[in-house]
């Protein structure tokens, strides 16, 4: 009992990124977590009932899966295209006028 216990608190763990992230900062609820473990269980990931060498990708693989089954594209990043990357800060006219000293 104590395994499956830990079993399902790890996939919550790595499972309620992919849900929080896309619509709220609410709680998942039991049948939430529930519907996700369905989801990578109909993937073909098994909760292991020991020591699995292969778990991390293993789960990695599932969460993959399910993540494509729902028309996820990345996660992460941002949803138009662009970013602000490499963009300065301040603008230089600002840079100039926060730092020379008359």
């Amino acid at each position: 009992m104590k395994s499956l216990i830990q079993t399902v608190v790890v996939a919550v763990a790595l499972a309620a990124p992919l849900a929080g992230f896309a619509q709220s900062n609410q709680p998942l609820t039991r049948a939430q977590v529930r519907a996700e473990l369905v989801q990578l269980e109909q993937t073909g990931w098994r909760p292991p009932a020991g020591a699995d060498p292969h778990y991390p990708d293993d789960i990695r693989a599932a969460l993959a899966k399910v993540a494509a089954q729902n028309g996820a594209t990345g996660v992460g990043g941002v949803g138009s295209g662009s970013s602000d990357a490499g963009r300065p800060a301040v603008s230089k006219a600002d840079w100039d006028a926060m730092y020379s000293h008359p």
